[in-house]
């Protein structure tokens, strides 16, 4: 009985240890599931580096992509982030976009973006605009000597950085032709003759490790292009054939968009998206329009791009961009406004009352018979009848009988205004009836009558000798009746 015991307590423990194994088994395989679903998902990690000249679009073409109707331009490093859904797992993530400054200056911030942490997960996108097509070229270089420059100053190890180069080459050389499928398996485009072998480049000279999408912005401006410089079909094709060889230097992938007319923006982010997350894409190369090019990394070829050359005339293909893409000269230049500097209170004081000391002051208390000076003349007196007399050519007027009339031109002069006033009133036409024109009359036989007692009052001064000359413009003195 007491081994039987014995084995029963044994029995509960082999028991207990077989739950426990199972319990454990249970959570290895909860685990596991948890692993592989997490590896389906979409990784959070991926970023887009951004790099270009100012005013080429890249902040527009960053909020098209996402989403943003009113981008606003930011300065240094721009943190933007476009929101991917992948519909067939029910997944969503955000690849973070950053857009560096087009000043060259600002380079010191790719630290932050492009390190050894963050190196296998960026994407570059080498961004250059078609409305100044001639600093095309310069830019494109310009900004890949800057990331080999940065990538050498981040001494990866040799190891790494020859990992991150292969798979480059890789997804270079496999590249497949959508619809190239043979039961489901991808065939990668090879050379099939010798001749396309010879012709065909698939090597990448300069691999920098980094996945890199050259896009051409502003393409609308062809059209401008060609009606204002007056650029032919020839000189896009060969803007297009520098570019693609640049391109197939550094096995980077070719776009020409355009966010103005939404040329090729929405088929940019399938492909971002096809490169980072390895979405499907079906889209081939496009190559017949010249505003809307699309070249997949790993399509071209030097035979492909030497289709382009069959189509230049008077252009050579060794011939140098610059040497023909002109940039134009500015034939007006802008005219800056000179800077108006505000003079000093006390010299603007100063100046202003030398100009007052210089004019005359006017007179004050002129006695009668001075001779005014032309600004201070009245009208009333400036073409009186002696005035006349005196300047007439043949007319011998005596001083005298000026010095004696000097005092009656005011007179004279009033005496016109009020003759004037009486014709105005008479070739008039009348305003009121019979009582306003009685009226006028009394009023001008009342003024006629002050105005003689008054020259008969000038008349009674000493008079001239009977030698003076007869006096023009005056009747003469009538005698008082003598007593009988």
């Amino acid at each position: 009985m007491a081994f039987l015991g014995v084995k029963g307590n044994a029995d509960v423990k082999s028991e207990e240890n077989e739950e426990d194994s199972e319990n454990a088994n249970l959570w290895l395989e909860i685990l596991q599931e948890v692993q592989e679903s997490s590896s389906h998902k979409l990784p959070s990690c991926k970023t887009l580096l951004v790099l270009g000249d100012n005013e080429t679009g890249k902040t527009s073409l960053i909020a098209k992509l996402e989403g943003n109707e009113d981008p606003r331009k930011g300065s240094g490093l721009e943190y933007h982030f476009i929101f991917v859904r992948d519909e067939y797992r029910d997944d969503h993530t955000q690849l973070g976009v950053y857009v560096l400054d087009g000043d060259h200056w600002h380079r010191n911030l790719l630290r932050y973006v492009l390190n050894e942490e963050t190196f296998s997960n960026t994407t570059v996108l080498l961004t250059a605009s078609m409305s100044e097509p001639w600093d095309i070229m310069e830019s494109l270089k310009n900004w890949t000597q800057i990331l080999e420059e940065h990538i050498q100053r981040l001494r990866l190890p040799p190891e790494f950085l020859e990992e991150h180069r292969k798979r480059v080459l890789k997804r270079f050389e496999d590249y497949t032709e959508p619809g190239a499928e043979v039961d489901g398996v991808a065939t990668p485009v090879r050379p099939v003759s010798i001749a396309d072998s010879l012709a065909s480049d698939r090597s990448i000279a300069e691999n920098l490790g980094l996945e890199i999408i050259v896009v051409i912005t502003k393409t609308d401006s062809i059209s401008t292009l060609e009606k204002t410089l007056d650029l032919k079909d020839e000189h896009f094709d060969f803007i297009q054939m520098n570019i693609r060889n640049f391109c197939l230097q550094y096995g980077a992938a070719l776009f020409y968009v355009s966010v103005k007319e939404d040329k090729n923006c929405d088929l940019l982010l399938k492909y971002l998206v096809h490169q980072i997350y390895n979405f499907p894409f079906k889209t081939p190369a496009l190559v017949v329009e010249k505003d809307s090019v699309f070249i997949p990394a790993g399509w071209d070829n030097l035979k492909k791009i030497g289709i382009l050359e069959d189509n230049l005339s008077t252009i050579k293909s060794t011939d140098s961009f610059n040497d023909v893409i002109v940039k134009p000269v500015n034939r007006k230049p802008l005219q800056r406004e000179s800077e108006i500097s505000a003079e000093d209170d006390e010299a603007f004081l100063c100046r202003l009352q030398s100009l007052l000391n210089q004019q005359v002051p006017p007179s004050v208390g002129r006695p009668v018979g001075t001779q005014e000076t032309p600004i201070r003349t009245p009208p009333g007196v400036q073409k009186t009848a002696d005035r006349r007399l005196s300047g007439s050519p043949g007319v011998n007027a005596s001083p005298k009988k000026m010095e004696g009339k000097h005092g009656t031109v005011g007179g004279e002069g009033v005496l016109q205004n009020f003759f004037n006033s009486l014709l105005n009133r008479r070739t008039g036409s009348p305003i009121g009836g019979p009582s306003v024109r009685s009226l006028d009359k009394s009023t001008a036989r009342l003024d006629a009558a002050v105005e003689l007692d008054r020259m008969s009052g000038a008349a009674k001064k000493p008079s001239f000798s009977s030698t003076t000359e007869p006096n023009f413009g005056e009747e003469p003195e009538e005698s008082p009746p003598t007593e009988s």
